[in-house]
């Protein structure tokens, strides 16, 4: 049985570096569960869910859960959109006050297959603005995180976006949906993608892949996501220089940084010419 008693505060925050460290915190923890729950002797049993498209483990719900319970507890005032246990998505972009957005396991198809490339994802929202993000991926212990306004970190240390200028040198990384439907589409800008870059990446983690960017480690990365996939990982590109954008206009009304669709996250010198050559993909 786990004592979370430190969260147990019935008080707003006093500052964003309050809630950065009670994310990590609770990013740690959600971490250490999601190794234990791969200690069992069947391993992390498992469903699908959206019609048997999308896999989802016992070890998704139970750091979920996990999570959730801390920000309520912490935090009881605050709204939590977290993907296993509350995935309303009504009116995001209007939503007032704090939000909390969660993935509990980001690349759960990984984690289930033994593949060390999985992330738990916490992002503090406040009136429709990330203020601060956290990605944490237990298997190397490394903690990427961001405060608006504060840059970003990985284990504490400043990160910064490449900042290569030729598309033919730069990595670029992207995933595909469960759903296949559109991957005649997909495969076409892969096939662009290809042609121009050094190459490909496909690791399984969004919110890592733009984390990568952010530490240099990736030059380009586009795709289509969930909202909790990239919450957190956005605040984190941009504050350590990334341009993080959409590839394809966002629709009318839409909080671009809510906007799932066509998600394009470089540093500003490449961030054009790859924009440039999706969009060749469109015609």
């Amino acid at each position: 049985m786990h004592e979370y008693a430190y969260y147990y505060v019935d008080r707003p925050p006093a500052s964003v570096s309050e809630v950065l460290a009670f994310s990590e915190q609770v990013a740690r923890d959600a971490g250490a569960l999601m190794l234990a729950e791969l200690q069992r002797d069947e391993g992390p049993a498992a469903h699908f869910k959206h019609d048997g498209q999308e896999l989802v483990t016992e070890a998704d719900i139970k750091v979920d859960k996990l999570i959730c319970d801390a920000i309520r507890a912490r935090y009881p005032t605050h709204q939590i959109l977290a993907e296993e246990s509350a995935p309303d998505l009504t009116q995001l972009s209007e939503r007032e006050g704090p939000l909390w957005i969660i993935d509990p396991i980001d690349g759960t198809v990984n984690y289930a297959h033994g593949h060390q490339h999985s992330a738990v994802s916490i992002a503090w929202v406040v009136d429709g603005v990330v203020q601060s993000g956290v990605v944490y991926n237990p298997y190397n212990n490394e903690m990427f995180a961001a405060a608006r306004g504060k840059g970003a970190t990985l284990n504490g240390e400043s990160i910064h976006v490449a900042q290569k200028t030729d598309l033919r040198r730069a990595l670029f990384a992207t995933g595909f949906p469960y759903i296949k439907k559109d991957m005649a589409l997909l495969v076409r800008r892969v096939g662009l993608m290809l042609a121009h870059c050094a190459d490909l990446r496909r690791m399984g983690s969004a919110a890592l892949d733009i984390c990568w960017v952010a530490a240099g480690r990736l030059d380009v990365y586009y795709e289509n996501l969930s909202v909790w996939d990239f919450a957190a990982a956005q605040l984190i590109a941009i504050e350590a220089g990334a341009r993080y954008g959409h590839f394809l206009p966002v629709p009318d009304g839409v909080n671009p940084v809510f906007h799932n669709k066509n998600i394009l996250v470089s540093n500003a010198t490449l961030y054009n010419k790859a924009r440039d050559i999706l969009l060749q993909a469109e015609d």
